[in-house]
């Protein structure tokens, strides 16, 4: 394997012991703790020629596992094996909200990673009944999501991935569109627009749209107004992206016991309430024969034995992972979904000779695709037959679901006499760490990116490294025809290709995955935003379900580029080779430049000291350890906690800034203070602010310009205290038109009051 390769595998993949001593010896003995932990499913008969099919898949990395698999399958630790899952449907109200939340933490600890569909939850400003107050709308309940999830990065876990959705008639969708239009806003969570087929019709015709919660219509906007909305924030910002959820209804084979309202985060898994999906992909770069050669064709034969030994593979996964909640379990036993899918699509073809999006290369990509899914569904009626169809089958309304009407009749009738053993088999992924892990093939059925990149891999020390990566089949190339052999029209990266390339190879793919697929179309930064929204329209008019692009833009920047790109890992999008976590924390110098900092609170009779010290690396300064003190006994116990907490955080590496924005949000119910001309809502926030003015004056983060003085009166006065003004901010409109009379505070402009 490549540097890389074995770096990703060391790093991510590797059995280790809990002091780091390696357990996996080489790359032959994870296939074989993989493949042994797949094969425990089977009888005992069976389960040592079970173990050697999987090994032999596994070998060459022709049959990749998702990375969830590879690193905990055979581990004993407890971890899921299953990389994706949508959450409950949230019960809308403070008990349900955070219920959810807690369950949420739970599955992302445990590395899987998660979607929600926030559309249950009432929107901004409609009443709370028994609490005389008004709800503050989903975008903030995702706000404490966003924070459990950096905590839990934080903590050391891996990358934390969500995907969050919003109906398109729900009330606050224009602020869901929005938000992240503010930099570091929901920075955890992928967001796209749930699309009915309804809205879709009436963007068509101009016509009005309702925007309800319950039945209740709170506004009525133009549909096409709307639309433009979403066009926009995408064209200018990249998010969010759209899921034509109607159509992901009527398609999905479960569809008589189960309806879809989100998505795993990258897209190709729409799961029900708890639905959790196994991935897995066969890499087509490894079974072209003959690359470069006029009879170079993909060895279909070993296509299809490929297949049936990965979806049994992926099968017996399901009984052997381990469920961060039962009810996950329940659903994952109920229905066995699976996930297989391809990677290397684009090397393959370009080993076949044929240009990504051509006529040709569709005709290869629809014949490929069939393979697979007809060997998959082959092969999961033979699983039914030897051990069971799954538990919520019912034969009649299975085989009237669209799909399943489209096979052949040999299956079908295989289906109607032994069942199906899983109810969905197949599921198109990023594939970004894995194609990595086995060569750098390109990712998924995306296009290649670039035919080489540098790709940053930060070290255990806190330091960098670069190095430059090439494309699996671009390497095969210059190994046979040397470094000055020019590259034939077929080699076609994804700057060359138009949008309409990307919308071919990805609606053809479709139609033989009975999923969905993980798939951006890059855009050129100089695209006319008419050209841009039409790509939405057609990827919608061909039968997609659904669709992200990317365009650089100057708030966001380009996230592939050809020297440093950004590259999908997990599941996630990530700066190049991405930010690779430390997996261990920094040891400590005997000496270490740091600063200390005063703080005098209003309700403590001493003050709060807060030392800050810093690590250089490469003339660079960061922080590494923090400590507060004070001679406030009360506050001994937390402010103990919170320096163990925060150097801990430090010294993991990695962007750390996100401590400062967790403890700035902190309000305190008994109110603030005003500090410097800036209100501060709690000592946290004051701690916080002092973190953030250390990280600025050592050139860590960038100064972040401050919250205007009337934004400042009104998180005063949400809190409870009297702004430096002679008027008051109402905490529901925000206007100064607050007044006190006869012990009760009363606005002006919106009629808010509130006595005692």
């Amino acid at each position: 394997m490549s540097d890389i390769a074995n770096r990703i595998w060391d790093l991510k993949y590797r059995l280790k012991a809990g002091d780091g001593t390696p357990l996996d010896a080489t790359i032959a003995d994870t296939w074989a703790r993989v493949a042994m932990a797949a094969a425990a499913a089977e009888s005992a008969e069976k389960r040592a020629s079970a173990a050697e099919e999987f090994a032999g898949a596994l070998q060459g990395h022709r049959f990749l596992p998702a990375g969830r698999i590879l690193a905990g399958a055979g581990t004993e630790r407890n971890v899921t094996l299953f990389n994706c899952f949508v959450m409950g449907t949230i019960e809308d109200s403070m008990g349900g909200i955070f219920s959810h939340l807690r369950e949420a933490a739970l599955t992302m600890q445990q590395g899987g990673g998660i979607g929600y569909d926030f559309s249950t939850l009432r929107p901004k400003g409609a009443p709370v009944k028994g609490v005389a107050a008004d709800a503050s709308g989903p975008v903030s309940f995702m706000e404490v999501w966003d924070a459990m999830c950096r905590t839990i990065v934080s903590a050391g876990s891996r990358r934390g991935a969500m995907m969050g959705m919003l109906a398109c008639d729900h009330p606050d969708i224009e602020d869901f569109i929005a938000v992240k239009q503010t930099a570091g806003k929901l920075s955890m969570f992928n967001l796209s627009v749930l699309v009915s087929d309804a809205f879709m019709e009436a963007v068509k015709a101009d016509a009005d749209w309702e925007l309800k919660f319950e039945g209740r219509v709170f506004r009525t906007v133009r549909a096409r107004d709307l639309w433009q909305r979403i066009m926009r924030a995408t064209y200018e910002y990249a998010e969010p992206g759209v899921v034509f959820i109607d159509r992901i209804n009527s398609s999905n084979n479960l569809a008589y016991c189960e309806t879809i309202r989100a998505t795993n985060p990258c897209g190709e898994q729409p799961l029900p309430p708890y639905g959790a999906c196994l991935l897995g992909s066969i890499n087509l770069a490894k079974l072209v024969k003959n690359p470069f050669e006029d009879d170079a064709a993909l060895d279909e034969e070993e296509l299809g034995r490929l297949t049936r030994t990965a979806v049994r593979f992926l099968d017996n996964v399901i009984d052997v992972s381990r469920f961060p909640l039962e009810e996950q379990r329940a659903e994952a036993f109920a229905k066995r979904r699976i996930g297989l899918g391809v990677t290397g699509l684009a090397d393959a073809l370009i080993f076949c000779r044929v240009r990504y999006g051509s006529p040709e290369s569709l005709t290869l990509i629809e014949r490929w695709l069939s393979a697979l899914k007809l060997a998959a569904y082959a092969e999961s009626i033979a699983l039914a037959k030897e051990k069971g169809a799954f538990p919520l089958f019912d034969r009649d309304e299975f085989l009237a679901r669209p799909a399943i009407a489209e096979l052949p009749d040999d299956l079908r009738e295989g289906i109607r006499t032994h069942g199906i053993r899983n109810g969905l088999l197949t599921s198109i992924a990023p594939t970004g760490t894995i194609s990595l892990f086995t060569g750098n093939v390109s990712s998924g059925i995306e296009p290649v990116f670039s035919f080489t990149h540098r790709r940053k891999v930060l070290l255990p020390d806190g330091g960098w490294e670069e190095e430059v990566i090439s494309d699996f089949a671009w390497r095969a190339f210059r190994e046979r025809f040397g470094e000055e052999a020019s590259l034939p029209e077929y080699f076609v990266e994804s700057s060359d290709l138009s949008p309409d390339d990307h919308l071919a190879v990805q609606a053809m793919a479709q139609h033989h995955i009975d999923s969905s697929i993980s798939k951006t179309i890059n855009i050129p930064a100089d695209i006319s935003f008419a050209a841009f929204e039409d790509v939405y329209l057609k990827a919608y008019a061909m039968g997609c379900k659904g669709c992200t692009t990317y365009r650089p833009n100057a708030v966001t920047g380009a996230v592939l580029e050809p020297v440093v790109t950004k590259r999908s890992v997990d599941g996630m999008t990530q700066d190049s080779g991405g930010v690779v976590y430390m997996t261990k924390p920094l040891d400590r110098p005997e000496a270490l430049p740091g600063q200390t900092y005063k703080i005098k609170w209003l309700d403590s009779d001493h003050a709060f000291y807060i030392t800050i010290n810093d690590i250089e690396k490469d003339g660079r300064r960061r922080p590494f350890e923090i400590f507060i003190n004070s001679k406030n006994m009360e506050a001994y116990a937390w402010t103990l906690a919170l320096t163990r907490m925060i150097s801990a955080v430090f010294r993991r590496g990695g962007d750390v800034s996100f401590v400062v924005d967790e403890l700035k949000a902190v309000f305190d119910p008994r109110g603030g203070q005003w500090m410097e001309g800036r209100y501060v809502p709690s000592l946290l926030a004051a701690i916080g602010g002092v973190i953030e003015h250390h990280l600025v004056s050592i050139g860590f983060m960038t100064p972040r310009a401050a919250a205007p003085f009337a934004e400042q009166v009104r998180l005063a006065a949400l809190a409870g205290d009297s702004p430096p003004v002679p008027q008051r901010a109402c905490p529901r409109c925000g206007g100064f038109g607050l007044t006190s009379s006869e012990g009760c505070d009363i606005c002006t402009a919106c009629g808010y009051s509130r006595c005692g």
